[in-house]
């Protein structure tokens, strides 16, 4: 079975891709990494991220984007810049807790994410959400994780950020092994709860755990690496998370 690829989420080195985008990307290929997934595209357009992808022999494992531009007449554009990127995954990566205080406006996120994914099927697209903490708090006697993941098709991804999820309190790998199915791609972020600048590798993270339920339980197409905190400086942090996946055996 060949090994899941493992991205970098480029807000983990978002200074340097806004001083010097391509030198950071051939960084990031250099490190080993196999693909990067978006958080902003530092006033570029799509034939030219395509370009530093491909100079750099990089893939896409997705972006981070806002709700907006995946509703009403932003759609088409959104669908049509990402194409030419080779975007697949096209993840939501926030929802304001103070905009989110029921079930209800849960649920009403839960239909909208459908509604998008639906859209986006006809162009072997996905739509998904990535956590913090706040949705491991309950709401109404229930996490909103559950909420969404149990009120969504099969096909919204469902984007775990192990550390975030610890951060809330929740049991990272019960949430991972409960919903295995729907975490197409999935954060490798460490927490640790003595050293909140914890690399991949450093923390309280059962990583073989994770890795096992990818591999065998999960339809898993990417690992991507996001380091928020630097021990040192973002560039060689980032290079210590993969140096350690890599000493996994990932």
């Amino acid at each position: 079975m060949p090994r899941i690829p493992i991205a970098l989420q480029l807000y983990s080195v978002r200074e340097d891709c806004a001083r010097d985008l391509p030198a950071t990307l051939a960084a990031v290929a250099k490190m080993g990494y196999q693909g990067v997934e978006f958080a902003g595209y530092y006033e570029r357009s799509a034939k030219e991220l395509r370009k530093l992808l491909d100079d750099n022999g990089l893939r896409s494992a997705g972006s981070h984007i806002g709700l907006k531009a995946l509703l009403g007449d932003e759609l088409p554009r959104t669908i049509d810049f990402h194409q030419e990127v080779g975007v697949q995954f096209l993840i939501i990566p926030w929802m304001d807790p103070r905009n989110m205080p029921t079930r209800a406006a849960w649920l009403d996120f839960a239909h909208t994410l459908d509604q998008i994914a639906e859209k986006l099927q006809p162009h072997a697209m996905y739509t998904g959400y990535h956590n913090h903490a706040h949705e491991f708090r309950p709401v109404e006697g229930e996490v909103p994780w559950d909420i969404l993941a149990a009120n969504t098709s099969p096909e919204v991804v469902m984007q775990l950020d192990i550390g975030n999820c610890m951060h809330g309190g929740g049991d990272a790998i019960a949430f991972l092994r409960k919903w295995a199915t729907r975490a197409l791609t999935i954060h490798l972020k460490d927490f640790s709860s003595t050293n909140d600048k914890a690399l991949v590798g450093e923390g309280d993270v059962p990583w073989s755990d994770v890795f096992e339920i990818c591999e065998t339980a999960a339809n898993t197409h990417w690992y991507i690496v996001e380091q928020e905190t630097y021990p040192s400086s973002p560039l060689d942090s980032v290079e210590g998370c993969i140096r350690f996946l890599k000493n996994m055996g990932q």
